[in-house]
């Protein structure tokens, strides 16, 4: 892959990780504010359940910025676009589609078949 192409990853991997991470200052600030007390068991559990939806939610997050971390590390070590599993380059559209991915479409869809095939045993 070329300079500019990585250049051009790098700066999508770095703004979505930038976004990502202000969100999740975002969220850990509003969980700082101290809420009335809510007297209704109702409107307490419904609280309680999208804190800890949004929690989840933020540590997907959390997985996705170190894999962003692991993918800019690639483009440092001239790594990234490459198949870690078959050697061979990455498509360009699936890159697009998922920048931080370390298969080609062909061994991840191995990989996926196999996994389905574990599941069911």
């Amino acid at each position: 892959m070329d300079k500019a192409k990585l250049e051009e990853f790098r700066h999508i991997l770095t703004d979505q990780m930038e976004h990502l991470i202000h969100e999740a200052h975002k969220t850990m600030g509003d969980m700082t504010y101290v809420k009335e007390n809510m007297p209704d068991p109702t409107d307490l559990a419904s609280e309680d359940y999208d804190r800890n939806f949004l929690l989840r939610i933020r540590d997907r997050e959390r997985k996705l910025i170190l894999k962003i971390r692991e993918a800019l590390t690639r483009i440092d070590g001239g790594t990234f676009g490459v198949c870690e599993i078959c050697g061979d380059e990455i498509g360009e559209e699936r890159l697009r589609a998922r920048p931080v991915t370390t298969q080609c479409i062909d061994c991840k869809t191995e990989a996926e078949i196999a996994e389905k095939r574990l599941r069911r045993n």
